[in-house]
């Protein structure tokens, strides 16, 4: 699979600092590391060369900085950079692992406070779908397959399973009659 590696070296004024933070945002986006300040690396390809030429040219051009793009290879010890992405890979699903546990947490009490309002399914359907755009950004960086990718799919299939039986109560509450005061009565 591995063609080499690209590697970006720039250097940005240290003022403003908000170019230097957006660069860092743009590396990080592309799913990058970062070996040492401002020396990151991409496993090679057409489409991550054509991000970090871009990012190279901004630099430049917007942020009045220099950079440069090297197609490299690693001399060893074999799989030290694939292991690097796996473990920063493995640390942004481990943040998502543990959103799915407050999410778990939330529901489990709204529904012990028998809290089945359409407010409040809609809230956790924000949340969920948050989640579920968070995992897919860490999924299209995993180049090389962490292996915490399939545990925080499962987590995420069980979020939306315990959001489906969360709505189906608040459709039932929906469907009970009201008491003399309007206030909708509890199971």
């Amino acid at each position: 699979m591995q063609n080499g590696w690209l590697l970006l070296v720039y250097k940005i004024p240290s003022e403003p600092s908000r170019y230097r933070v957006q660069v860092w945002r743009k590396v990080k986006a592309t799913g990058a590391l970062y070996l040492q300040n401002s020396i990151c690396v991409l496993p090679a390809g057409r489409g991550h060369e054509q991000e970090l030429r871009r990012l190279r040219y901004e630099i430049e051009k917007e942020y009045g900085g220099e950079a440069y793009l090297f197609h490299a290879e690693l001399l060893g010890p074999p799989g030290t950079l694939e292991e690097l992405f796996n473990r920063s890979r493995d640390e942004e699903y481990a943040e998502v692992a543990h959103r799915c546990r407050e999410f778990f947490a939330e529901l489990e009490e709204e529904t012990a406070n028998q809290h089945f309002t359409f407010a409040e399914l809609e809230e956790n359907e924000e949340d969920l779908l948050k989640l579920e755009q968070w995992y897919a950004k860490i999924k299209r960086r995993d180049f090389f397959g962490s292996p915490r990718s399939a545990e925080v799919a499962k987590m995420l299939a069980e979020c939306r399973a315990r959001l489906e039986a969360f709505a189906e109560r608040v459709f039932a509450a929906s469907d009970r009659p009201e008491t003399k005061e309007g206030v909708r009565e509890r199971p």
